[in-house]
């Protein structure tokens, strides 16, 4: 056993992380708090990019620093999570459009999608200007986006 949390795996294009379910992940229903897909959608974005090849402290310190925030993100709840759940986030990064990168990623148990969500992220410079990718991120992240057409 290796004492390393996992980044997950592909699936030809679509990155799976596993999650499970915590207590601190539920409102006073026992089910999974609305906020918290946001949370695990960030994990299974993070995790992809680090599958890829791309880690957020290298971005940083790279001779063009950048950094990713999310300018928009639509969410679809179609079936609660529960404490205990072993759920699968799915990730998807579909297309770079300039600075923007488009994402569709889902939580999912037994195969079973729970939340949908529609995210675009875009690159900054560390002022919070939009900024262009640079080539090493385009060619790390090209072989995972959807075809051309």
């Amino acid at each position: 056993m290796i004492d390393q949390p996992t980044a997950g795996r592909f699936d030809g294009r679509a990155h799976l992380l596993p999650v499970r379910v915590y207590y601190e992940d539920t409102d006073f229903t026992g089910l999974v708090y609305h906020a918290n897909y946001v949370r695990y959608f960030e994990r299974g974005r993070s995790d992809c990019l680090r599958a890829m090849g791309i880690g957020h402290a290298e971005l940083l310190e790279g001779s063009e620093p950048l950094a990713f925030v999310v300018s928009e993100m639509t969410l679809s709840f179609l079936k609660p999570a529960r404490i205990d759940d072993a759920l699968v986030v799915r990730t998807l990064y579909e297309a770079v459009k300039g600075p923007r990168l488009l994402i569709r990623q889902s939580v999912e148990r037994g195969g079973e999608v729970l939340c949908r969500a529609e995210v675009t992220a875009v690159c900054i410079h560390l002022d919070g200007r939009p900024r262009r990718p640079t080539r090493a991120l385009v060619e790390k992240v090209s072989p995972w986006l959807a075809p051309a057409g």
